[in-house]
This record gives C-alpha cells, sequence and structure tokens, in this order.
C-alpha cells in the first residue's frame, strides 16, 4: 500500500532532519522521497513539516502523525523480526542510550559489536537523562547508579566506587579539606542528579550526606573531571575515571571512605517475555567487554 511506503518516507525524512540526508539513510531517490511526502500532506490536506535555518521540523500535525507512524513501523518490524528471529540470528535496528563521553571507548566497542554482528544497525542516543526506554523507542540503556523501575532488567557492567577529589593546586588555595564541615565549605563541582537537575547534597558511607554548592554543574562527566583537573573545586567522580590522575597525581581524594558510595554501570532494557536477539547479543557482547577490564575509562 502506498499509505505505507509514504509513512516510512515521512519518518525517515523527521529523523533525519532533511530529504537529502533522508534519502542518503535509507538509500532512496531524494525525488521518490519529496514526492512521497508531497502525495502524503495532499491525502491529509495540511502541512506535515516546515523549515527552519537548517532542518526540516514537524508541524503540530506531523508531530502526531509522527507519534503514530513510528508506532505503526515498529509494529510492522517487530512482526518481521518475529519471524525472522526463529532462527535466532541478531539484526535489525538497535537503539541503546547512554551518558555523554567524551572518549572514544564506546564507540569502539560499538565498532566491534557491529563487526561481529553484520545484520545489526545501531543508533546510540547520548544523554544523561534517564529516558523512557519504550516511549522512545530504545532497546537498551547503559545506565550508573541503581535501577529503581520495576519493569526494567539490569545487567551490571562495572561497579566503582564514587570518590571526592581535587586538584593539588585547589587544595593549596583552600587549605586541607580533613572534615565534612570543610568540605561543605568548599566550591563543589556538580553533576546532575537522574541527569535533570544539579545536585544539592552528596552521600556520605554512614548514610548521611553533605550538603553541596558550586558555580559550575554540568551532566557532563567528563566536563566535570575537567573542571576539577583544572582546580575549580571537588568534584564527586567514579573511581574508574580518576584512578589514573590519582596515581599520576592530578587529583587527590578527598576524605577517602567517608565521601562516596559503591555505584555501577548497568545495560538496562524494558522486561518482555521474549528478548530479541539483537538486545540479547549485545548485552552479552557489553558483558564480555566488561570482564575483560575494557569498559574501564
Amino acid at each position: 500500500m502506498r499509505i505505507t511506503e509514504d509513512f516510512d518516507a515521512f519518518v525517515a525524512i523527521v529523523e533525519a532532519g532533511s530529504i537529502s540526508e533522508a534519502a542518503r539513510v535509507i538509500d532512496v531517490p531524494r525525488a521518490t522521497l519529496s514526492r512521497q511526502l508531497t502525495r502524503l500532506e495532499r491525502r491529509l490536506g495540511t502541512r506535515l513539516l516546515h523549515r527552519t535555518t537548517r532542518r526540516l521540523v514537524p508541524t503540530a500535525a506531523g508531530e502526531r502523525l509522527y507519534e503514530r507512524a513510528r508506532v505503526l513501523i515498529d509494529a510492522a518490524e517487530a512482526a518481521l523480526d518475529s519471524v525472522q528471529r526463529l532462527d535466532d540470528v541478531p539484526r535489525g535496528r538497535l537503539r541503546v542510550s547512554m551518558p555523554p563521553l567524551t572518549t572514544p571507548l564506546f564507540g569502539r566497542l560499538f565498532a566491534e559489536f557491529m563487526g561481529r554482528h553484520p545484520e545489526v544497525t545501531v543508533e546510540l542516543l547520548a544523554t544523561s537523562e534517564h529516558v523512557d526506554l519504550v516511549g522512545r523507542h530504545v532497546d537498551v540503556a547503559l545506565r550508573g547508579g541503581i535501577v529503581q523501575a520495576s519493569d526494567l532488567i539490569a545487567r551490571p557492567l562495572l561497579r566503582t566506587e564514587l570518590l571526592a577529589v581535587a586538584s593539588p593546586r585547589y587544595l593549596e588555595q583552600v587549605g586541607p579539606i580533613d572534615s565534612v564541615q570543610a568540605l561543605e565549605r568548599a566550591e563543589h563541582v556538580r553533576g546532575f542528579d537522574g541527569g535533570t537537575r544539579p545536585t544539592h547534597a552528596w552521600p556520605l558511607h554512614d548514610g548521611g550526606s553533605v550538603a553541596v554548592r558550586g558555580r559550575f554543574a554540568t551532566n557532563d562527566i567528563m566536563a566535570q573531571l575537567g573542571a576539577v583537573l583544572s582546580g575549580l573545586g571537588v568534584g564527586l567522580l567514579p573511581g574508574a575515571l580518576v584512578d589514573a590522575e590519582l596515581e599520576r597525581g592530578g587529583v587527590v581524594a578527598v576524605l577517602p571512605g567517608v565521601v562516596g558510595r559503591a555505584v555501577s554501570l548497568s545495560a538496562v532494557w524494558v522486561e518482555r517475555e521474549f528478548i530479541e536477539p539483537k538486545v540479547r547479543a549485545f548485552v552479552e557482547f557489553a558483558v564480555e567487554w566488561a570482564s575483560a577490564g575494557r569498559l574501564l575509562l
């Protein structure tokens, strides 16, 4: 049916942001996509996309159609997968969400995974927010911290400790931080709680917390490390991230054993009766990387 082809074209254009980019991604002539979009708008009697200075974005009608069309396309892909997956071969589009990190490490992980499973394509969403996996059509999320939602399954990949650290230059300026009270008076480089808002407290090993403040807050963990190394203040960062800097003296631990807690990086997916081969294969591959120590930053 033409309408389903037009839906495919429309969704591809919305997700690519332009007709030319959509044509490249799905390997269809640009003129064909343009014709399908025009046909769909005529059929509906309304404009679905409008152009900003840099890209095509959905109108209100286009946004509503995109949400419905995306569900229909996903359902069609799932129907095909339900037949194809009988051979248990990982294939199809794998959408993954993970925190943004300024490191090529995870690019290598996905490249090697795709090399092992040539029928899988990957779409990686870099965000510190804990996205709605169902609503955003995400198959697997890599998340730090505790997974609390009852409908999610989590497979721990990496366990580490959150450590309070500061540069020697900052400690020379403010003097030794040898108590929780002294830490509370310091300048803090803050992360975001749940990826959505700056944190206002750091955990203590005895179960309490210490209030934190600071002029700089970011949900980018590498930016936090850079700010700490530059002497902006004390940061609370994963040991796996700062161990090398601790060894070379770029940072110094502040109140070790007092401030911080154990955390983990986990692969998270929605609990379903059947786990798709592409999801199972990726989780197993990530576990393999973690077991070999290759997820250490």
